[in-house]
C-alpha cells in the first residue's frame, strides 16, 4: 500500500491530554495528608515574634517535623546542599546531622522564617498543597506516556485482543523468549535482553512487538528515536514471523519530520491515532 508521508503527518494531533492530565489530585492530597501533623505543629511558627526559639522548642519536642522542611522549599530530596562564604553544608532531614543553631540559621537564610513571620500565610497544609501541585507539573511527561500507551490499548481491545491471552503489555525480550521460543536478542542486543516492549499481539501466524509514544512539544530525543526505531524495523525484517510496530503522533514531530520520513519510507507498519481510529489493528494476521 502507497502511503503519502505529508497527507499521514498532516494528521497528527495536537494533544490527547484528558482531564487528569494536568495534576494527579489524588496523590497530591496522600503526599501532603502523609506530613499533615507534622505541618500543623509548625503552624504555631506563623506570625510568630519568637520564632527562632519557638521552632527550637518545636525541634526538641517533636523532630518528626524536620522532614517537613524541604518541602516547603519544594524539594523532594531529604537532603539539601547549601554552601556560604566560610562553610558547605549537607542538611539532612531525616535526621539531624549539625546543630539545632545550624538548622536554626538554615531557616532564617533560605528565608522561611522571613515567610512564616512577616510573609502571613494561613496555614501551612494550604501552603504545601500549592508547592505539590507546582511539583506535580514534572509527572506531566510520564502522564502523557501511559495517556498514549492507554489509548492504544483501548485499540487493542477494540480489535478484540483479550489481555494475557493474546495480547501482552510491557512484555520484556527475555521472556518472549521463554513463551514463544522467539528470539529477538538481534534487535535489542545481546546486554540488552531486560529490553520492554510496550505491548506484543501474538496471533497464530506472527508476533507483533509494539512501542508507542506521544510528541506534544519538540526536542532532540524525537530524532534520535526515529533513528532507533529505523533500525530496529531493518532488523526485525530479518526474523521470520515477527513484525514491528511503532504508534507515535503529535505535533512536537513537525520539527523532526526528516528523520519520522525515513522511518517512514522503512517501515510500513508506523502508525498514527488516525490509523488506530481507521481499525488498522482490526486487519493483524
Amino acid at each position: 500500500m502507497n502511503r503519502n508521508f505529508n497527507e499521514w503527518l498532516s494528521k497528527f494531533k495536537t494533544s490527547i491530554s484528558d482531564y487528569t492530565y494536568y495534576v494527579d489530585f489524588k496523590k497530591i492530597y496522600k503526599n501532603v495528608d502523609k506530613v499533615k501533623v507534622e505541618l500543623n505543629i509548625l503552624n504555631s511558627l506563623i506570625g510568630s515574634q519568637n520564632i527562632e526559639e519557638e521552632f527550637q522548642n518545636i525541634l526538641i519536642k517533636y523532630p518528626e517535623t524536620l522532614e517537613c522542611i524541604p518541602l516547603l522549599l519544594a524539594v523532594r530530596s531529604r537532603e539539601i546542599f547549601v554552601k556560604d562564604e566560610i562553610n558547605e553544608y549537607l542538611f539532612k532531614f531525616d535526621k539531624m546531622v549539625y546543630s539545632i543553631n545550624d538548622y536554626i540559621k538554615f531557616m532564617r537564610e533560605s528565608g522561611l522564617f522571613d515567610l512564616l513571620q512577616n510573609h502571613i500565610i494561613n496555614n501551612l497544609y494550604d501552603y504545601v498543597l500549592g508547592i505539590e501541585v507546582g511539583l506535580d507539573s514534572n509527572g506531566r511527561k510520564n502522564r502523557g506516556g501511559h495517556l498514549m500507551e492507554n489509548l492504544v490499548e483501548d485499540y487493542i481491545k477494540k480489535a478484540g485482543y483479550i489481555k494475557d491471552k493474546n495480547y501482552y503489555k510491557e512484555m520484556y525480550t527475555k521472556d518472549i523468549k521463554t513463551k514463544w521460543n522467539i528470539d529477538l536478542m538481534s534487535i535489542s542486543g545481546k546486554q540488552q535482553a531486560s529490553k520492554r516492549w510496550d505491548y506484543v499481539i501474538k496471533t497464530d501466524e506472527q508476533l507483533y512487538v509494539i512501542e508507542t509514544n506521544f510528541y506534544a512539544s519538540q526536542g532532540s530525543k524525537l530524532n534520535e528515536t526515529a533513528r532507533s526505531y529505523e533500525l530496529i524495523a531493518q532488523k526485525v525484517k530479518q526474523i521470520t514471523g515477527v513484525t514491528f510496530i511503532w504508534i507515535t503522533d503529535g505535533t512536537g514531530w513537525n520539527n523532526a519530520k526528516n528523520n519520522l520520513e525515513e522511518t517512514f519510507n522503512e517501515l510500513e507498519t508506523l502508525y498514527n491515532i488516525s490509523d488506530l481510529e481507521s481499525g488498522v489493528l482490526n486487519d493483524l494476521k
